[in-house]
């Protein structure tokens, strides 16, 4: 796998709100893991947990958080951060990292990319992998809320940004090469900084799974789901979708 030297796309996607690269899609529900107890850096909260504070006094080094799932090997995921107005510091980071990758380090980094386990892009608009990094995109405008929207192709291994709906291209390729899983991540130098997952989307693996979608968004509770005519099969599927879509 390697940094991206392909041409960016000049397409520009105007800010909108639920933006989606791809139209045919479906929530994606998840939310970031939950940090260490050891850990008093990043704390999480909100809405099944999706907020997360950075240094909450002050900062006296670089930590990250990764998401509570994996990312499937197939299909297509989108997911939006919104991060707060405390754009500053040595870095603020967005990307993807294996479960081996860092999550703490006593000094000020670019955390998501120091090694070879995580790729990330940094607020100064550098993209990171293995040590090593080179300028992708403009730096962030400092102490300006933004959203930073992130493309995972599982099928084609590539790893695509998005800035305030626009398009910033391909950055990373070969990712279908990692055999490790990979888990959504971002990190944090900065005191006080605060980043939200807001939008979570993914396209649909079959018909199968377009259909289950479908019938959950009609259900108004998890009792109807043993009353449908479905295979046993089914009907557990759909309970398990239950957590994340119906509103119990």
């Amino acid at each position: 796998m390697r940094i991206c030297q392909c041409l960016r796309t000049k397409k520009s996607y105007l800010g909108e709100s639920n933006f989606c690269p791809f139209s045919d899609s479906c929530d994606d529900n998840w939310t970031w893991d939950t940090p260490e107890e050891t850990t008093t850096s990043v704390h999480t909260y909100g809405q099944n947990g999706r907020t997360v504070l950075f240094h909450s006094n002050w900062s006296n080094g670089t930590v990250a958080i990764r998401g509570n799932r994996p990312l499937p090997k197939h299909g297509q995921y989108y997911w939006e951060i919104d991060v707060s107005h405390r754009v500053f510091g040595t870095s603020l980071m967005f990307g993807v990292g294996t479960a081996k990758a860092s999550l703490h380090e006593t000094r000020f980094v670019n955390l998501i990319g120091q090694d070879g386990h995580s790729w990330g892009l940094s607020h100064k608009g550098q993209i990171w992998h293995d040590g090593k990094g080179r300028q992708f995109t403009d730096p962030f405008i400092e102490y300006t809320p933004t959203t930073i929207g992130l493309l995972y192709n599982g099928s084609n291994g590539t790893l695509s940004y998005y800035k305030d709906g626009r398009s910033l291209g391909v950055a990373f390729d070969g990712l279908n090469a990692v055999e490790e899983p990979l888990f959504p991540m971002i990190s944090s130098t900065a005191a006080r900084t605060e980043m939200t997952l807001n939008e979570t989307k993914r396209t649909f693996w079959n018909l199968q799974d377009r259909c289950c979608w479908r019938l959950v968004q009609v259900l108004e509770s998890i009792d109807q789901v043993d009353r449908l005519p479905l295979p046993t099969p089914v009907r557990i599927e759909l309970k398990r979708r239950s957590r994340w879509t119906l509103r119990l």
